[in-house]
């Protein structure tokens, strides 16, 4: 159970997923998006294009006439966020932890790398691997953003 409330639609559209047993990767195959693009898709923190959105469906074995009924929503510019909420599932938990652990470190190595700005969440990609180890496999996550230095005016 998520602690998170989905939208009905996000909810909707993960059933069919895992009920035809459609992975991330297999959409990314499909649409030729990156599975986590795909994936915030799905969770309405992206909006895909009509021929994006088409696509998505028929991957998931959405029929024509079930098809309006999805296409607006995935079309539709979404509301972004969790919310102001501190996340309760172990692995969000975990990038909030990071964030308030490495957060100010980042931020002062990448200002003094590149000067006083942020990095781009828009103009931005994310990609996920598996990485095995003897020790255990890794998660290894890549954010790779735009630099945007602040205006001055």
């Amino acid at each position: 159970m998520s602690m998170v409330e989905l939208p009905a639609i996000t909810e909707e559209l993960l059933a069919i997923k895992q009920e035809r047993g459609v992975s991330f990767a297999d959409l990314e195959q499909a649409l030729g998006r990156d599975e986590v693009w795909i994936a915030a898709v799905l969770y309405r923190q992206a909006s895909a294009s009509p021929e994006e959105a088409k696509l998505l469906l028929e991957a998931l074995g959405i029929g024509e006439e079930e098809e309006e009924l999805f296409l607006s929503e995935l079309t539709a510019f979404p509301l972004k966020g969790l919310g102001p909420i501190v996340p309760t599932d172990p692995l969000i938990y975990r990038f909030y932890e990071i964030m308030q652990v490495y957060g100010m470190p980042l931020k002062e190595v990448i200002h003094e790398k590149f000067g006083d700005g942020i990095m781009s969440a828009i103009d931005f990609t994310l990609n996920v691997e598996k990485v095995e180890d003897p020790k255990g496999d890794r998660v290894q996550i890549t954010m790779n953003g735009k630099f945007l230095p602040y205006k001055k005016w």
